[in-house]
């Protein structure tokens, strides 16, 4: 049987009993999706050790799902000296008969498409993110970054003309930027995931207060909560009685509270830290107002559009796939604390228009649903086993199967270690990297 090999950039942690976790989205039960096609799911990524998970952790390793562990790096100057050991476990994490799933832009993804390639081996490609974005001025505080940005669209544009199969998180823009050759089966298909109890039953009445949330990681600047807060500081300026609360951690959190503190806004931004995925944030939402994603970079959104299934009005930045969410009128361009507090200060002036939001999102945010999605998502996959399953019989890898669609399937709007693995699991006679 066919076992699938995915990379991805998710940083994971280990505890001594062997167990990897997440505090993020990809957790287990998000990696089980890949098992309605494959036996079993190998995910190759960096991991550190830890001697206890943290308290929004949940287990990523379990049921048929193994993690794979490489090198875990942190930025361009790190990924250059762990190169060798990164490319040694990337490579030895898939067999030749193993279909294997890259989740790009991805330096591991990178690492093991070329290596495959040299071998003449197929791969698949789910397209997340776009380098042109992520590696904007501002997105990203590094010397190199111009150089990075070059490099990695290249590459991407590379891997994506190359691919067996493609996979955009997109509906357009993805797929403008980074085509893949034709002929090859691509779709549309949204990694978002959301079942039926993300969704509230009613679009929200009209509300009497002002309460601002935005969700992202404060690891890099990308995610432009900078921006927010000096959008806020406007608003208190011109008389708004508005309050932020931003979910979320990371390494530049101190940074923005002593921003809040120069804007005088201390007193009216709340950063409430990291947050479990599921209830826990869907609570938070429930309590706010209006959701501002202010991002320089996004792929397709899971914080804005998990917003918009719990009946939230929002303003978002004009960058990847946003404007496949949210109309014209509340997008603003990335960057900008002025226009963005133009923009959240005339929604929430008027009620009928954040009623008319709340029903819209809600309906919009549908197209996102497991129900509508994982058809999509399966049909993708069928075709990176059988992709597989041909390089096995010695067919040759453009080559279809019977029956098997070469045309686009895009979609209507939608959207050294040793391997980690669950109790029970083996190892399919791969030899542990060291």
């Amino acid at each position: 049987m066919t076992r699938v090999v995915v990379t991805t950039e998710s940083r994971f942690t280990r505890t001594p009993d062997g167990t990897v976790w997440t505090a993020d989205v990809a957790d287990h039960r998000f990696w089980r999706r890949y098992s309605a096609v494959f036996p079993w799911v190998r995910v190759v990524a960096r991991v550190t050790d830890v001697p206890a998970p943290g308290p929004a952790d949940r287990p990523v390793t379990g049921d048929g799902v193994e993690v794979w562990p490489v090198p875990s790096y942190a930025g361009p100057a790190q990924y250059l000296r762990t190169r060798g050991r990164l490319r040694r476990a990337v490579v030895a994490a898939a067999g030749d008969t193993d279909a294997v799933i890259l989740r790009v832009p991805s330096p591991i993804g990178m690492t093991l498409a070329l290596a495959r390639s040299r071998r003449g081996l197929p791969v698949a490609l789910e397209v997340v993110g776009d380098p042109h974005d992520a590696l904007a001025p501002g997105a990203v505080r590094h010397p190199l970054r111009p150089l990075l940005r070059h490099w990695m669209k290249r590459q991407l544009r590379r891997q994506c003309a190359s691919a067996a199969a493609v996979s955009y998180v997109t509906e357009r823009s993805l797929q403008a930027r980074y085509p893949a050759r034709p002929g090859v089966y691509t779709t549309a298909c949204s990694s978002i995931d959301l079942p039926e109890e993300a969704y509230v039953p009613t679009a929200r009445p009209a509300p009497s207060r002002s309460r601002l949330v935005s969700v992202g990681s404060l690891a890099q600047p990308y995610k432009g909560i900078d921006t927010l807060i000096g959008a806020v500081a406007r608003l208190v300026g011109a008389g708004h009685d508005v309050t932020l609360t931003h979910l979320g951690e990371g390494r530049l959190r101190s940074d923005l509270e002593e921003l809040a503190v120069r804007l005088g806004v201390s007193d009216r931004v709340t950063f409430a830290g990291l947050v479990g995925s599921g209830p826990p944030v869907w609570r938070r939402l429930d309590e706010a107002d209006l959701f501002v994603l202010p991002s320089r970079a996004e792929g397709l959104p899971r914080a804005l559009i998990e917003a918009m299934a719990r009946g939230l009005p929002a303003i978002g930045a004009r960058v990847g796939g946003v404007p496949e969410l949210l109309p014209a009128t509340d997008l603003v361009e990335p960057g900008d604390p002025g226009r963005l507090a133009e923009a959240v200060g005339a929604m929430l002036a008027d009620r009928d228009r954040m009623a008319a939001a709340s029903v819209r999102n809600l309906a919009r945010a549908r197209d996102y649903a497991a129900t509508r999605l994982t058809p999509r998502r399966i049909a993708f996959y069928e075709q990176v086993r059988d992709l597989a399953r041909q390089r096995v019989a010695g067919l040759p890898a453009g080559r279809p199967a019977p029956g098997a669609r070469r045309t686009s399937t895009v979609g209507p709007a939608a959207a050294g270690t040793t391997p980690t693995t669950s109790p029970g699991a083996t190892t399919h006679g791969r030899k542990a990297v060291r």
